[in-house]
C-alpha cells in the first residue's frame, strides 16, 4: 500500500524527465514520525530506520536551516568504504573519525556516508532560493546518535552512522526520496 501512495504521489507531481520503476525501491522520509523507509515495489519496506530532521521544522528556502519537503533525488553518493565515523567536510573525507560514544555535543559532524540531495520540483524545492541541492541537504551518519528520533538537525536528514550505511549499500544515484 506504501508503495502505491508513494508512486500516485509521484504521478501527481507529473515532473518532467522523472521516471521510477518497480526495480528502484523509493526512499520515503516521514518527518512527523522522524522515520525513514527504503520502499521496495511489493510493498515490501527493505528498510527502516529513525532519522532525525530540523529542529527549524520544514521549509525549502536557503539559510532557513529547516528541511525541504517534496520529491528528491539521490545526486550523490560520497564515503563509499570509509570506515564507520569517518567525518566529511564540504564532503571531504578527512583524518577524523568521531563514534556517537565519542561525541561531545561541540560540533555537527557528518560521519560515514552521504546522500546529497537534488530537489525535482522547480520553484518548489529545485532553483532559485528553495534548491535542496544548492542548500547542500544530504541523508547523512551523525555521531549524535542521542538524538536520533526526534528534530535535531539543521536541515540535513541525519541517521545513525551503522544506518546509513546500510542504507547506502541498497540505493543508487537517481533513486527517489520523498519527504513530506
Amino acid at each position: 500500500m506504501l508503495w502505491q501512495q508513494l508512486t500516485h504521489k509521484l504521478l501527481d507531481a507529473k515532473l518532467e524527465n522523472v521516471t521510477f520503476t518497480e526495480s528502484r525501491p523509493i526512499i520515503y522520509i516521514d518527518t512527523k514520525q522522524q522515520l525513514l523507509s527504503c520502499v521496495s515495489a511489493q510493498d515490501k519496506v527493505i528498510q527502516y530506520y529513525p532519522v532525525s530532521t530540523s529542529r527549524f521544522g520544514l521549509g525549502q528556502t536557503q539559510g532557513s536551516f529547516k528541511t525541504p519537503v517534496g520529491i528528491h533525488k539521490i545526486a550523490q553518493k560520497i564515503g563509499d568504504n570509509e570506515p564507520v565515523g569517518r567525518v566529511f567536510k564540504s564532503r571531504i573525507a578527512t583524518d577524523d573519525i568521531c563514534l556517537a560514544e565519542d561525541f561531545d555535543g561541540e560540533e555537527d559532524v557528518i560521519t560515514s556516508r552521504i546522500l546529497w540531495l537534488d530537489g525535482l520540483q522547480p520553484g518548489y524545492n529545485c532553483d532559485g532560493k528553495v534548491d535542496t541541492f544548492k542548500r547542500y541537504i544530504y541523508i547523512h551518519g551523525t555521531a549524535d546518535e542521542s538524538h536520533i528520533g526526534q528534530p535535531a538537525s539543521i536541515g540535513c536528514i541525519r541517521m545513525r552512522s551503522l544506518d546509513v550505511i546500510k542504507l547506502f549499500k541498497h540505493v543508487e544515484v537517481n533513486d527517489l526520496v520523498i519527504i513530506e
